[in-house]
């Protein structure tokens, strides 16, 4: 790496320490002509994750779009932010182990729909109804029954 006092092309690294939650790293480097210290940084390139909508028009994934999604479906349940994060963390870290750049927003709601059900049921309800846009009550009730399907076990203890 070229030294940025005197453009010498060589240097050593002095120190190396993770930052950004270990998604990046410091450097600080030494010129082996000047001696002039500086610093770098270096982390990985990730490849923009782009979410094709049901109108077929693109955009970049957003962590924070789905985020807001779920902290509505969670409003005024016992689910902690955190939690919320850790499943959007999880959404986004398994869409990108697909290794398709590109993913149907579809496929994002089930996903969060699918994680909300192991969390929340009301929570689970709520963004369900949005989602999936219930036209009617007998959508609703089908959608309810597949979730006392899904969790036969909760029915005895509500």
């Amino acid at each position: 790496m070229k030294c940025p006092a005197c453009q010498h092309n060589g240097t050593r690294v002095v120190d190396s320490r993770p930052i950004d939650e270990m998604k990046s790293i410091r450097r600080r480097r030494e010129c082996e002509a000047c001696g002039y210290r500086f610093t770098t940084f270096e982390k990985v390139e990730e490849m923009p994750l782009i979410v094709v909508k049901k109108d077929g028009s693109r955009e970049e994934f957003s962590r924070e779009k789905v985020l807001r999604g779920l902290i509505r479906a969670c409003e005024k349940r016992p689910v902690s932010l955190d939690m919320l994060e850790g499943v959007v963390f999880d959404i986004e870290k398994e869409l990108r182990r697909s290794g398709n750049p590109e993913v149907k927003s579809e496929e994002v709601g089930e996903l969060v729909m699918n994680r909300l059900a192991d969390i929340d049921e009301v929570a689970y309800v709520r963004f369900a109804s949005v989602y999936r846009q219930f036209k009617d009550i007998t959508v609703f009730i089908d959608e309810l029954k597949d979730l006392l399907d899904r969790n036969p076990g909760d029915k005895d203890s509500k």
